[in-house]
């Protein structure tokens, strides 16, 4: 039963990518809508830790910023997760997930969770957060599980506990559209050390059959022993790209090939020419949902460009990543004009 009900949504979420229109029994066109979002972190999280952590979870911002995401179309935002902020209070974390869950519908907005991440900083702990460095694209961002798991080989069972949790909690959850079960692994130098990992999480979540899909998306074409797996075990394909609409369209004449629905969850990178007006266009022409790094400038700094840190903590110029400054007024007008107009019903 439930591995049918995997097979209707996953129909569905393709449907939504897609922004297809469906007959009625009394032949009325109805519009069922395309994926559009961004990657949320609020603007006064730093990181996963001090999202989810009881002492800084902070609803009033989450709402708030919600809501200008309603505000200018976008029905989905992709969300990380971190297995400490669960391990230190279990309960707690799983409450958090459920009030985040709850403002984001109110504002028509569902969710693609993600467990783990091998980006940014290799080690962490719970507590106080790091203040951002000035100017540094997320200087205090951490990886899940980083170099932890490599020195300490006893906390597979903590994660594979903490997964399973999770997907048991929230497994019929309507709110979440997909589980995002690994960002990009294989970064940061690990290459094929993550694909044990990665093969666990799928196999936990196959385990656990949460009736939403799940999927870990490819970034990188070198990774060939990762990719594959990825591709061949995802319900759904998931895919990052930063580049330009050459680039971006090869991306996906590639990815066609799998015959599966695809969602593009990070994308738009002002100074490498991926654009909201050259790249979402062509991903909701083509039905593919469309998930751009970044609503809000915060404290993730992910304004500044990857490399290309300004000391003094000066307006990078054109921003990286953002949608809207810290008042909830558009980092540029046109593009909010454009994102309205693609994500009109």
């Amino acid at each position: 039963m439930k591995k049918n009900m995997r097979f209707l949504i996953i129909a569905f979420i393709g449907l939504m990518a897609g922004c297809l229109f469906l007959s009625c029994n009394q032949g009325e066109s109805t519009d069922t809508p395309w994926l559009r979002g961004a990657n949320f972190t609020p603007s006064t999280a730093i990181n996963q830790l001090e999202f989810w952590q009881e002492e800084t979870f902070d609803p009033e911002t989450i709402d708030r910023e919600l809501g200008w995401a309603e505000e200018i179309g976008f029905n989905c935002m992709r969300v990380y997760l971190h297995h400490v902020a669960w391990e230190v209070d279990k309960a707690g974390f799983k409450d958090r997930m459920g009030q985040y869950l709850a403002i984001a519908h109110k504002h028509n907005i569902r969710t693609i969770f993600v467990f783990f991440d091998d980006c940014w900083n290799p080690t962490y702990s719970a507590g106080k957060q790091p203040e951002p460095k000035p100017g540094v694209h997320n200087s205090g961002w951490v990886r899940d599980p980083g170099d932890l798991l490599f020195t300490s080989p006893e906390l597979i069972h903590v994660l594979e506990a903490y997964v399973k949790d999770v997907l048991e909690t929230f497994k019929d959850d309507e709110r979440i559209v997909l589980w995002d079960l690994y960002n990009e692994p294989g970064n940061s130098g690990y290459e094929n050390k993550s694909l044990p990992l990665l093969q666990n999480v799928f196999g936990w979540a196959r385990e656990v059959n949460p009736s939403q899909p799940i999927s870990a998306g490819v970034w990188h074409h070198g990774l060939t022993d990762l990719n594959k797996f990825q591709l061949e075990n995802s319900d759904i394909i998931t895919y990052h790209n930063y580049s330009d609409e050459i680039s971006h369209q090869h991306a996906i004449d590639t990815l066609k090939r799998y015959n599966k629905t695809m969602i593009c969850t990070e994308y738009m990178a002002r100074r490498n020419n991926s654009l909201f007006s050259n790249i979402m266009p062509i991903l909701k022409e083509q039905g593919i949902g469309a998930i751009n790094w970044g609503l809000v400038e915060g404290k993730t700094n992910t304004k500044y460009a990857w490399s290309e840190p300004i000391p003094d903590g000066s307006e990078p110029e054109p921003w990286f990543h953002e949608v809207f400054r810290k008042d909830g007024t558009p980092y540029k007008q046109e593009e909010v004009d454009l994102i309205k107009a693609l994500t009109k019903e």
